[in-house]
């Protein structure tokens, strides 16, 4: 029988877990149960289980197992990069002072940990970007001229999909004494991520963004950087978050850091060809009133924002359930909030209203792009045609 459920095209929301990283995660969940702290077979067996995955999820990223700490998703990761060493940095000199400083383009998890810090006398900075979501380096350097305890920066926007100059921000960061988070949860698995040519001190990674399960994620912690634990207790993870260890996720979040090494310059390949594919074809069935959001090209191979001008993107989404996808714009009681991403950007607000976020994944195929792009343009001139009869209603 035919899957007849909506074309999936919002894999920058979550992916689905791969049949590979499940059947890797099932012993964990059944007949290996040991806790990895004990010293009998079963416990030993649990703690290689981790030891292995820990040195898988390292060599996606170019670091080493003992730099890497598991954690419960990509907003803890950030919240323990943040915060972590704010409170190392209070405990070590008592200064309160300090800005940290992000992209104005960040993840709620980065904005939301910052500001949370201004309790405790820290400055929460956002810099600007420019017209593309590309951070304005300029901005960053003259904000960088004030005492900073760390910049943190996304590696890739998850909603526009444009790719940051991270290792440029790392070099002036570094030069004003400032520690480095890289917010990687969207890059990784679809272009190269090297914490060393990234200049990252810290580096987030979220499972359920590269086909792990939801629940899990880790946080790249170079040797030498310290960050206070977020949550204390028995002392796992080298101190650094007590907790049993949830082994069948760990387990997972592994595979799916071996496998995306493993596939990612194929699939980056295969996922570009698609957006572009998918793009093309609603420029030609729209014209002009069809605008791409982001960086023309230094952009996430999977990332397509498109703008339908004129038109509300949710109430388009809403007119296309044949499609899951995700909108910039949200619609209250008549009145559309604009995304803070595509704001930030200063896109006009007529064209930011009509934002549509598709983005594919390693299941997306060739017929799925056509016929989504066929729908997208039908109903998107459906609308068009009844808006000036709404209007004049």
């Amino acid at each position: 029988m035919p899957d007849s459920r909506p074309i999936y095209l919002d894999y920058n929301a979550t992916t689905p877990v791969d049949p590979a990283v499940l059947d890797a995660m099932l012993p964990w969940l059944a007949s290996e149960f040991g806790n990895p702290s004990s010293q009998h077979a079963y416990g030993k067996a649990a703690h290689e289980a981790v030891a292995r995955a820990r040195a898988e999820v390292a060599g996606l990223i170019g670091a080493e197992p003992d730099e890497i700490v598991f954690t419960g998703g990509g907003t803890e990761a950030t919240n323990h990069a943040l915060k972590g060493a704010a409170h190392v940095e209070l405990a070590r000199t008592g200064r309160r002072r300090l800005q940290i400083a992000y992209s104005a383009v960040e993840h709620p998890a980065t904005v939301a940990a910052a500001q949370s810090l201004a309790r405790l006398g820290f400055d929460a900075v956002a810099i600007p970007v420019d017209r593309h979501g590309v951070i304005e380096l300029d901005a960053l350097a003259a904000a960088l001229r004030q005492p900073t305890l760390a910049v943190s920066i996304m590696h890739a926007n998850n909603e526009t999909g444009t790719v940051e100059p991270v290792a440029a921000v790392s070099a002036a960061a570094r030069k004003a004494g400032a520690l480095v988070h890289v917010d990687a949860a969207q890059s990784a698995g679809k272009i190269p991520v090297d914490v060393t040519a990234l200049g990252a001190d810290l580096l987030t990674l979220a499972g359920h963004k590269l086909y792990a399960p939801k629940g899990v994620g880790a946080l790249y912690v170079k040797r030498g950087v310290q960050v206070e634990p977020l949550i204390h207790g028995a002392g796992q993870e080298s101190g650094r978050r007590a907790g049993t260890e949830n082994v069948p996720y760990m387990v997972g979040l592994g595979a799916a850091c071996r496998i995306a090494g493993e596939k990612l310059a194929g699939a980056a390949a295969r996922m570009q060809t698609l957006r572009d594919r998918l793009w093309a074809r609603l420029a030609a069935g729209l014209a002009e009133t069809v605008v791409l959001n982001g960086h023309p090209t230094e952009r996430l191979p999977n990332t397509l924002n498109a703008s339908f001008v004129g038109l509300i993107g949710a109430e388009l989404l809403a007119a296309v359930p044949e499609i899951a996808a995700s909108t910039g714009s949200a619609c209250h009681d008549g009145s559309v909030t604009i995304s803070p991403v595509l704001a930030a950007m200063r896109i006009d607000p007529r064209v930011a209203g009509g934002a549509v976020r598709l983005s594919l994944g390693r299941h997306t195929t060739e017929a799925e792009v056509d016929r989504a792009a066929e729908l997208l343009v039908e109903r998107a001139r459906r609308l068009a045609r009844a808006a000036p009869r709404s209007a004049a209603a």
